[in-house]
Formats: structure tokens, sequence, C-alpha cells
């Protein structure tokens, strides 16, 4: 690999009026790291800034459909997790994880809202519906508060719903529990951005909020793109790089302009239209909810390759969602469907929707695996959690859940295999040891019991 000719540091920009936009990881922000036939991957791998996510989905599995019989690196594909099959070497699926948080605990129903307030806290929330709210906060926060100094924004939380307004919305439990998974302390949650097109903006706004206004007035009025406003920097970047580097900063430019143009170009739903769904939309969220998902997803690539964050959430619906999917031919909603008291038709468009969730989540695995860093690829120095806070809906159990920890984190996972851990493993056993990779130093986190083994 030809070295570059320039050593730049690791958070360069291209800056123009308004207008600022993090560069990947090119070879000139450490030229010490010259790849050869004797460097391992992993090792290289390590040298990279390590990522985390959390990606959540409402009203528990089609458990039938998703749970491996077997044990170890040949296990076998249930439907749901079929696809994800294609990124067979670059997941774990984890069993017998349990979140004792959402549990009742005497506090009766609510299964829906404790399930999603308890997912990243390992903690038992209040249970109220007015001013009182007490919860704990994050395994994202935590991260954030430890490293997230390190990047332009300490952590994002995103999703494909809006944070609801304080109110009932569970069984006595507040809507805040059932819409926010990101608690930066007992009584702050983080509310959600959804709006593809406002997140594109914060990752390329200018250095002052005037000439981000500015230039985004501009690009509207003359159609123009945020590249336009930092040609000339990204020219005589270019000229100063190796060869490698050139095509790096060439495939990521596209990558940005791709994403912008289908922002732009995508079919908007508002409020205002009839035919509106009877959940809260923002006017520059994509009418179809595989387009909205998609872009958000580019959107987490784009934030984790430009080190823009190494920490993030993502909720793609709230709790106890009762969104209908017609695109997939189910006019009934999520929840009530969830509801299947054994029946075979609802429990088959149960899986339909899981298949349909999970697709999100291998689209994104399928961007990062795209992106090169270093020796590997920008999953191989990932760490990313997919699952939900419910196994089986019908049942509200929060035991057994289905979790897939993707990624190779930097080297320290074993990845294409079905572990299996004791029922009852607290899932706070995970993200233990996911704080402890990224250099938090804990002994314990929520209901922990021990660092979760078998990863590595």
């Amino acid at each position: 690999m030809s070295v570059s000719a320039k050593t730049i540091s690791r958070r360069s920009l291209l800056q123009g009026a308004g207008t600022a936009i993090a560069l990947p990881l090119l070879d000139a922000m450490s030229p010490t790291r010259l790849l050869t036939a004797n460097v391992p991957a992993a090792t290289e791998a390590s040298k990279a800034p390590l990522r985390m996510g959390f990606f959540y989905v409402p009203n528990g599995m089609h458990m039938p459909d998703w749970k491996p019989s077997k044990e170890g690196a040949g296990y076998d594909f249930k439907p749901i997790l079929k696809r994800l099959e294609q990124h067979k070497d670059n997941f774990n699926v984890l069993t017998g994880l349990t979140l004792d948080g959402a549990f009742a605990h005497g506090d009766g129903g609510g299964d829906h809202a404790r399930s999603v307030a308890s997912f990243l806290t390992g903690a038992h929330p209040r249970k109220t519906d007015g001013a009182d709210i007490e919860n704990d906060i994050s395994v994202d926060q935590v991260a954030a508060g430890q490293i997230g100094a390190a990047t332009r924004f300490s952590s994002l939380e995103l999703g494909l719903e809006e944070s609801a307004k304080p109110g009932r919305c569970d069984s006595g439990y507040s809507c805040v529990y059932t819409s926010n998974i990101s608690w930066r302390s007992k009584t702050s949650p983080m509310s959600k951005e959804v709006d593809p097109t406002a997140l594109f903006d914060r990752l390329f706004q200018g250095q002052t909020v005037k000439e981000t206004r500015h230039a985004k007035t501009i690009r509207q009025k003359y159609r123009k793109s945020v590249l336009d406003f930092v040609v000339d920097d990204a020219e005589r970047l270019s000229k100063a790089l190796g060869a490698n580097d050139r095509r790096k900063l060439d495939e990521y430019l596209f990558a940005v302009r791709d994403v912008e143009k289908r922002i732009n170009g995508s079919d908007k739903l508002r409020l205002n239209e009839e035919g509106v769904p009877d959940y809260p939309r923002p006017a520059g969220v994509p009418r179809e909810m595989s387009k909205h998902s998609e872009l958000m997803m580019d959107m987490v690539a784009l934030a984790y390759q430009t080190d823009s964050t190494r920490i993030l959430s993502f909720m793609f619906t709230n709790a106890g969602s009762n969104r209908s999917y017609p695109d997939l031919g189910i006019s009934e909603g999520h929840h009530d469907l969830s509801h299947h008291g054994k029946s075979e038709e609802k429990q088959s468009k149960i899986s339909v929707i899981n298949r349909f969730h999970i697709d999100q989540f291998a689209y994104l695995l399928g961007r990062l695996r795209s992106i090169n860093e270093g020796s590997g690829t920008l999953l191989d120095n990932c760490m990313l959690v997919y699952g939900s806070g419910i196994s089986d809906g019908d049942r509200h159990n929060h035991d057994d859940l289905p979790i897939v920890l993707a990624g190779g984190g930097g080297g320290r996972v074993k990845t294409g295999r079905h572990i299996v851990y004791e029922n009852r493993t607290p899932l706070c056993n995970l993200y233990l040891w996911m704080l402890n990779q990224v250099g938090v130093k804990a002994d314990k986190f929520g209901d922990s019991n021990a660092v979760l083994n078998k990863l590595g």
C-alpha cells in the first residue's frame, strides 16, 4: 500500500461557508499504520476507533422463526435470521440473556414500557405517568460520558418514530418510558432524531449557527449540494494525498452526495395529507418506512465513517407500536398482532414484520462492510446490538431474549456463532463487557453479575 504524501489530523474537516464535512479514516492520518502481509488484521483493526450501537425493535419476536436449534458455528438459520445469512461471518446470535428490570416485580401491567425503559439501563423504572419519572443512566450514555469527548457528537439518539410527550401510555407508565431507550440520568431521557434531513444537516453543519443557516438557504434556493461549498478544500486535500487515500476520499464524497440526493428526492409524508397514519411524523420523513429506514441507516454509516460519533442508539418504533405495514400487505397493527393467541395467521404476519425490521439492519451491515478501514472494514470495528426487551409478544416474557451482536469489535469478537448462555443470564453482562472494550472501567452495570464470556 502506498504511503500518503501528507500527514493530516484525524479531526481534519473539509470546510466552506456554513459547511463542515468530517473525513473518513485515511492512511495519511496515521502514517505509522502501514499494512504488510505480516500485520494481522485484528491487530490493525484495533487501531481504528471502536464504535457501539444499540438497535431496538418493539413487541418482541416470533421466536420459532428466530431461535436456532443448534449451537456454535454450524447453527441453522430460521426464517427471520435467514435475512442476515449473507453476513453470517460478521455477527453472533446470543440466547439465554434476560432483562430482569422489565419484569413486573409487583407493578402489574406495563411490560412494553418497561421493556424499553430497561433495555439499555437494566433498571426497573418507577411506575408513573406523571412528572416523577425515574429510571437510570443507559449504557450508551455511560460510554458517552467517558469517551464521547473524542468526537463531535458524544452520542446520537435516532429512530423512525418521534419520542412521545409525557402522558399515560402503557398501564400507568409514562409515554416517556415507551419512546426512549437512552437516558442521560435517572430523570432525563434523550429524545430521538427521526428526520434524515435534520440529521444530515447536523452532521455537515458549519462552525456557527448563522453561517449554517445561510448556507442551507443557498442550498435550497439554488439546489446546491453541501459538496459545492467545500469543493476547493477537497481539491486541495486530494492533491496532497496518496493514490489510495484519493480513492477513499472520492468514494466517501460520492456516498455523501448520493445520500443527499436521495434525501432531497424522496417522497415526503406531510402531516396534513390524507391517509396519514395515526402516529406523529415530521414533514421531512419519507412516506415509505423502508426508504425512511435506509436513509437513517446511511446516516448511521456516515456518522461512524467520519468518526462524528462512536456511540448511538436506534429505535425502529416505540414500545407497543401498533403501526400497520401496508407495504408488506399487513393492515393490522403490529401490537395487536403480537397478541396472537397462537393464531397461525397472526404469527405469520408477525414474522413478516420481524423480517422487515431485520432487513433494515442487514442493509446497515452491508453498508458498513462496504467501507474499507485499515486492513478490514468499518463493520470490523463495530459492536452493534440488535434485539428487543420482549421475547414472545404474546407472553410478554423478558427472558431468553432475541439478541444479535454484530461486528468484530476491533478484533475482540469471534463471530459467526450461535452462543447459548444459561437462561436468566443478565443482558447487562453484555453491556459491561462492551463498556470495558471501549475503555470504560466498570465492575458493574445495571443488574450485571459478571462480564459476559464466550465472545472472544
